[in-house]
């Protein structure tokens, strides 16, 4: 091969991984289809109705209905009485969807629950936006009532805190159930898994005014890298513990309702936290809505979910 072919041969190897990674980030920022392209009337339709849906099917103790008050107000109404609003139709940044997000802002981002070889792009954090009316409805509108919902969950050394309402620390306990016999297998597993760095913590998010979810008892570290954060480290880092960390611990949080924080843009490699409704939708919405099929299609033979989808089709 003469100088003139090689050079022609590494140029065609750049464009070919350029190519695939350009792919491979248009995939990632595109499962955000209101990222892509504009959405049509019918397709913003479907798409809150599926949110809609997903947080009955999480919070069914807590969201008992939707109501239209008019053309461009949607709410989900509480067992208390309360309610809030789906849309409330402002242009944001990202940092302001995290800071005073609505419910359409926390559903927008669509959590990936395949394996993931990449850090995410920035700002790209699915589940980050949390509602706090609604997590307070759940969880506790006070320290002294999320104090008094907390349960103690083993998690095989010792017992952790955390919030016993709508299924959160049963569902750490499944989690558990699984992992920690993984874990006596696999020396990799139990790395990443074990010390824990905590659950419940009543504080806020480092920069913030927020509280945590640890503050609600619906989260917990595991055992802490100093490349898992990405106020910690810098992007090359994180993508150095990303690969070496086992992802079968991640499909297990998964599986009960759990988000990984290694799934985020802003990395939190350490970090699970319990958020069903974004789960829900990874799996059954994780394709744009299609003219001509039911915003609903796959979920027909749920009748749980079938019974919310009757109320919510009679709603709007």
């Amino acid at each position: 091969m003469n100088f003139k072919q090689f050079i022609l041969s590494l140029i065609v190897i750049v464009l070919l991984v350029t190519g695939c990674k350009i792919i491979w980030d248009r995939h990632l920022i595109t499962v955000n289809a209101a990222a892509v392209s504009p959405v049509s009337d019918w397709e913003y339709e479907a798409v809150m109705k599926r949110d809609i849906l997903c947080l009955m099917l999480a919070y069914p103790e807590t969201i008992t209905g939707v109501d239209k008050a008019s053309e461009n107000e949607v709410y989900v109404l509480l067992k208390s009485g309360k309610k809030i609003l789906y849309d409330d139709e402002k242009e944001k940044n990202a940092w302001q969807k995290s800071g005073s997000p609505d419910l359409q802002d926390m559903m927008d981002q669509l959590y990936p629950l395949s394996k993931i070889t990449e850090i995410l792009p920035n700002y790209y954090n699915p589940g980050c936006a949390r509602v706090y009316p609604l997590l307070k409805e759940v969880y506790g509108t006070s320290k002294k009532a999320i104090l008094s919902n907390l349960m103690k969950v083993s998690i095989g050394y010792k017992y952790v805190e955390f919030n016993g309402n709508n299924k959160a620390a049963e569902s750490l306990k499944a989690v558990m159930k699984e992992l920690l016999p993984l874990s006596r297998q696999s020396h990799k597993v139990y790395a990443a898994s074990f010390p824990s760095s905590g659950a419940f913590n009543y504080r806020l998010i480092g920069g913030t005014n927020r509280l945590s979810s640890h503050a609600y008892g619906i989260a917990i570290d595991l055992n802490s890298n100093k490349y898992d954060y990405w106020r910690w480290s810098t992007r090359e880092e994180g993508q150095k513990r990303l690969n070496a960390y086992p992802q079968e611990v991640s499909a297990i949080f998964e599986k009960y309702g759990f988000i990984w924080g290694g799934k985020w843009g802003n990395f939190d490699i350490m970090h699970y936290e319990y958020r069903p409704e974004i789960i829900l939708k990874a799996r059954y919405f994780s394709e744009r809505p299609v003219s001509g099929i039911p915003w609903y299609d796959g979920l027909q033979s749920n009748q749980e979910a079938w019974e919310y989808i009757w109320l919510i089709e009679e709603s709007l």
